[in-house]
Order: structure tokens, then C-alpha cells, then sequence
């Protein structure tokens, strides 16, 4: 095996381990706390309670809610100005994949200056971005272990793709008890986000044992849970899907992705979707446009989905992405593009985009913009 580099922070994981968000805080050199949250947070109660850590500690705090779910540079610029303006010094970013993903661009601008554009692609931040503390109230989007950041250009209605270890927080806090507030739509849409970077950095062209490891326990967790903690709010059910998104979160950091998510990225740039709805659509096609690439690992998959082995590979590995049609019908999720957005005419302009997209780069397959094409038409 090649040498390998392998990113993650520092990880606090547990019911109830939100109360040392305020010790780390500290810890890190903090005095006034920029916490990036989201409306749904503060209504469910959740940041209120971040506030009473954060105060019993003896830190002062300022928070910045105004977080889109597809998160606009306009906004980190926005929340860039308040920190600056706020003396803040910590930041602690409570939320799904947005309120972090914002969180992770405002650090950036504060730290190394101009706008946000100035930093997407890989490795272009060159200057330390001030501390960072994440707490995770979703099992899906992985952001608080990794080292991307996606934020949408409003102008050109892209997404952008930020890559760089320093985006990497210093902290993930992982407290399954924020998904007991979670309606069934964002528990769905989170966990087949989660196995959409597990399947795709399982199979990813740079992946290694120590990401293939982690990736195919999140598949295993995510079928195993998901239904229960939908159906009941099973408690073991969340903290196992908890488990599954950090384990997914910290393979795709390394690993990086492929087309599912180069393709979503740029529909969520072009229509304003939310990311882990397109996935049921996109995720059972890609695999299939990738199986001749990849039929050994396809077969593992297809294992873990089957609970038994076929007589071949490829055999195997189909009926494993057949498999994964229906669960993703069975769970009600969305499987047609035409049921979330409302004009197919763009898809030629956004193939074109997701073409460009990182993710691509590491896709088993080659993929041209007519392929890429092709797998939307398919599920239109």
C-alpha cells in the first residue's frame, strides 16, 4: 500500500456530550464564542442549551442563525463581518451540513481575508483559521470530521468546493440526542446522504484499507438502523446512524467522493435542492454506471444490501443496487429528479458544471458530461 494521509479531529462522542462544548471552548484559547446555527436549532431548543453550556463556563458568545440550507457565500460573508465586528475568537458551528459548511467559510474569510471564491479547489487556504468546535445535530453530512466545505456561488448558482485540511474543525462533538428532535424527512434524507459517501468513497480511486474499513461499517449501520429509528425514534437506532454518519463522514474526508455527489452538488448549485434528497434518485444509478469499473467492490456492497452472495460479481453487485431501488421506495424517499425540480431543459448546463466538480476526479469510472447526462435522464 502507498503512504496514505489520514485526517480527522479531535472527536467527543455520546449522549449528553454537549455540555463540554464550553471546556473545549476554553481549552482552545476562547473568550467570546461565534456560534453558527440554524432557526429549526433555536426553535427546537437545542441552541438555547448550547448558550447555557457556553455561559456556565464562563464564555460570552454571539450568534449568527441567518444560514440557508444550501449555505450562500453572501452569507459567509455576512457572518464573516459580524465575527470581526463581535471580537470572537471560538467558533462553534451547531447544525447539519449548512450551519457547519458556513461555519467553515466564515473561519476562512476571517482568517485569510477576501471572499470566499478566492478559495474554492483544493489546498488554496493558506493562513489558520481560528479554532473550531462542531456539533453535529444530524447523521449525514459528515462535516464536522472532514476537510470540505460547500458553498453555493449565488451569482453563478454553483456550488463550490472548498478542500483543505485546515477545514478540518479541531473538535466534533457528536451528541445523538439532538436527532431525537429530527423529523422523519431530515432523519431520511441525512442517512442517505451518509451512505451515499460511504458507497462512493468505498469504490473512490483513492481509497485505502483504512477508509474502506470505516466506509463499509457505515453501509452496514445505516441499512441496519435506519428503519427502526424512522419507525420509533429507537434510541440504540440513532446513535448507531450517529456512528454511521462519523464513520462515513471520516472515509469520504480521505477518500473523497465521485459522481453522485459532483452531479448533486450541481443541481443543489442550479435549483436550490436540498443535498440528500437528490441521493435516492442518483446514488442506485451511479452505481450501476460504475459496476464495470469497480465489480469486486461492487459485490461487497451489494453483499452487505443482500445479506448473501451471488454467483458472480457483477451479479452480485446489480442486484445489490437493484435491492437498494426498492429500499429507498420502501422508505418513502423521493427516486425520480422530476418529483424535486421542475425542468429537465437545464440538465445539458449542469452536467457541464458537475464535470468540473472535484468529486469527479476520484469517480471508478471515467465520466463525460453526455454520461453524466445520460444517468440524470435516466431517473428524470
Amino acid at each position: 500500500m502507498d503512504i496514505r494521509k489520514f485526517s480527522l479531529p479531535e472527536i467527543i462522542f455520546g449522549h449528553g456530550s454537549m455540555r463540554y462544548t464550553g471546556l473545549y471552548a476554553r481549552q482552545l484559547g476562547g473568550k467570546r464564542v461565534f456560534v453558527v446555527t440554524d432557526r429549526g436549532l433555536e426553535q427546537a431548543g437545542w441552541a438555547h442549551r448550547l448558550f447555557e453550556v457556553l455561559e456556565s463556563s464562563g464564555l460570552g458568545w454571539v450568534c449568527y442563525d441567518r444560514v440557508s440550507s444550501n449555505p450562500r457565500d453572501t452569507e459567509v460573508h455576512e457572518g464573516a463581518k459580524l465575527y470581526r465586528e463581535e471580537g470572537a475568537d471560538v467558533i462553534v458551528a451547531l447544525g447539519g451540513g449548512s450551519p457547519m459548511d458556513t461555519a467553515k467559510g466564515v473561519a476562512t474569510v476571517v482568517s485569510n481575508g477576501g471572499v470566499i471564491q478566492n478559495y474554492e479547489g483544493a489546498n488554496l487556504i493558506l493562513n489558520p483559521l481560528p479554532p473550531m468546535i462542531f456539533l453535529p445535530s444530524t447523521a449525514g453530512s459528515g462535516s464536522d470530521v472532514s476537510q470540505f466545505a460547500i458553498i453555493t456561488d449565488a451569482r453563478r448558482r454553483v456550488k463550490m468546493s472548498l478542500i483543505s485540511r485546515s477545514l478540518t474543525p479541531n473538535v466534533s462533538i457528536i451528541d445523538p440526542d439532538m436527532l431525537s428532535t429530527a423529523n422523519d424527512k431530515l432523519i431520511l434524507s441525512s442517512a442517505v446522504d451518509a451512505l451515499a459517501h460511504a458507497v462512493e468513497s468505498y469504490v473512490s480511486l483513492i481509497a485505502h484499507p483504512l477508509t474502506e474499513t470505516l466506509a463499509l461499517k457505515a453501509i452496514h449501520l445505516i441499512l441496519e438502523n435506519i428503519f427502526p429509528a424512522l419507525k420509533d425514534r429507537e434510541p440504540e437506532a440513532l446513535e448507531n446512524l450517529s456512528v454511521a454518519a462519523t464513520s462515513a463522514g471520516m472515509s469520504f474526508s480521505n477518500a473523497s467522493l465521485g459522481a453522485c455527489h459532483a452531479i448533486a452538488h450541481s443541481l443543489g448549485g442550479f435549483f436550490d435542492t436540498t443535498h440528500g434528497m437528490v441521493h435516492p434518485a442518483l446514488l442506485p444509478a451511479v452505481m450501476a454506471y460504475n459496476l464495470p469499473a469497480c465489480e469486486r467492490k461492487s459485490a461487497v456492497i451489494g453483499e452487505i444490501i443482500l445479506g448473501r452472495r451471488l454467483s458472480s460479481d457483477a451479479q452480485t453487485g446489480q442486484a445489490g443496487i437493484d435491492r437498494l431501488r426498492e429500499i429507498f421506495r420502501e422508505l418513502g424517499a423521493v427516486v425520480r429528479l422530476r418529483e424535486m425540480v421542475d425542468d429537465d431543459a437545464a440538465f445539458p448546463q449542469i452536467c457541464e458544471t458537475a464535470v468540473r466538480d472535484a468529486c469527479l476526479l476520484t469517480n471508478p469510472r471515467p465520466a463525460t458530461a453526455g454520461d453524466l447526462l445520460a444517468i440524470c435522464r435516466e431517473v428524470w
